[in-house]
This record gives C-alpha cells, sequence and structure tokens, in this order.
C-alpha cells in the first residue's frame, strides 16, 4: 500500500520545493504541478502529487495521528 503525506510548501527551488511535515523538512520534485510558498500538497515517493486544501490537509494529519496512536 501506498501512502501520500500532507505537508507545507516553504521554499520553491526550480523543479524542487521544499516541504515541511510538522518541522521535519524535505526536497521534492515539483515538476507537474504549479506550486506557491504556503500551498499544501501530497507527497509520495519524494514527488508532489498534487495540491490539497487546509482543511484536506488537515483532516489527513488527524488521520495520521489517529494511525500512529495503534503502533
Amino acid at each position: 500500500m501506498c501512502v501520500a503525506l500532507p505537508g507545507i510548501v516553504r521554499k520553491i527551488n526550480g523543479k524542487t520545493a521544499e516541504v515541511d511535515f510538522n518541522g521535519n523538512m524535505v526536497n521534492a520534485r515539483c515538476g507537474l504541478v504549479d506550486l506557491a510558498e504556503g500551498d499544501r500538497v501530497l507527497v509520495h515517493a519524494g514527488c508532489i502529487l498534487q495540491k490539497v486544501s487546509v482543511e484536506e490537509a488537515d483532516s489527513l494529519n488527524e488521520l495520521m495521528k489517529e494511525l500512529r496512536a495503534y503502533d
């Protein structure tokens, strides 16, 4: 199973973006999506798949917190 995680674009560097995952900064490829700093995005395997709304990102983060509670 593959999971795309929500993050916030903090900085754009050409075809990559610095994405914030709850304080963990990761560089992800953004060649397929038109982005701006502050956008919420879904990232899988180092690639930004799509932008999402703040509400969708918050909902996904809550779901991930619930799943971690079962570790």
